[in-house]
């Protein structure tokens, strides 16, 4: 269970530091421009973001549906207001809530999320309220993570774990779904009938980033404010820490330097009338 007062706390802390630390994350926002349905540039369109950040996704909306009206939502306020200051367009809305908690009034074109899903309680319930505020030719694209992000990392807890025989029963992070768990999910959670017919395109990418230490690499996910905001505990002691590590830098050091392995998965849900 993901404490959501913790999130929004650690994201709006590392709001200024997150843009010269996500690489991945706008590697992702870049290839959900890429999976984008194809519209009329001139059209106008009503679109809803969540879990905009500081906006660099929402800025490529902004260029690609040069007449869109778009709402970007987003739990953390200091990132709401780092994106309100770096996009300055009167047709972008950035509202700080909780997609979860958010009663939706509108119906959209295209709702789209990028690094987000991750962190909601109630994944099928999100699915299922977003859909229905989909217009009938509407779109849902998002990204999210896999159960491969940070394999090095869950591999490394492991046997520091093992090494001093600790019995406890924690990870260093969240869990994440596989690619079929989660088009599962979507299936279950969004009506696919013939009468509302839905095509669902999904794919993965491992991407891999090297750090020159392990302390590095724990320094990038503190600066993305991506930490641990889980509200299980897992092992803090130092004794412990300084095996993982140890671990991690011995078994997953590469000439690039320490290997961290993100787990990119995509998804474009699309109505037809």
């Amino acid at each position: 269970m993901i404490d959501k007062r913790l999130l929004s706390k650690r994201f709006s802390e590392h709001a200024k530091t997150y843009d010269a630390y996500a690489n991945v994350q706008k590697n992702m926002a870049r290839q959900l421009v890429d999976l984008l349905p194809q519209k009329n540039p001139s059209q106008r369109i009503n679109i809803l973001e969540i879990g905009c950040g500081t906006g660099y996704l929402t800025r490529l909306l902004v260029k690609t549906f040069p007449n869109a009206v778009i709402t970007a939502v987003d739990l953390a306020p200091g990132m709401v207001e780092v994106a309100k200051g770096l996009t300055k367009e009167d047709r972008v809305t950035v509202l700080c809530a909780d997609i979860e908690e958010m009663e939706l009034n509108e119906n959209y074109d295209l709702v789209i999320s990028n690094a987000t899903f991750q962190w909601l309680n109630n994944l099928p319930a999100t699915l299922e309220k977003l859909s229905a505020r989909l217009t009938p030719e509407g779109c849902l694209i998002f990204s999210t993570f896999g159960t491969k992000t940070f394999q090095e990392l869950h591999m490394s807890y492991e046997h520091a774990k093992e090494k001093l025989q600790l019995t406890i029963d924690s990870s260093p992070g969240q869990m994440f779904y596989t690619l079929e768990e989660l088009s599962q999910v979507c299936e279950e959670a969004i009506p696919f009938s013939t009468a509302f017919p839905i095509e669902m395109t999904k794919m993965e990418t491992l991407e891999p980033e090297y750090f020159q230490t392990v302390r590095e690499f724990f320094t990038s996910i503190k600066k993305i404010g991506a930490a641990n905001s889980n509200k299980e505990n897992y092992c803090q002691r130092p004794a412990f820490f300084r095996e993982l590590i140890n671990i991690y830098d011995t078994e997953y050091r590469e000439e690039s330097g320490v290997k961290a392995t993100y787990h990119c998965l995509f998804f474009k849900i699309k109505k037809h009338n």
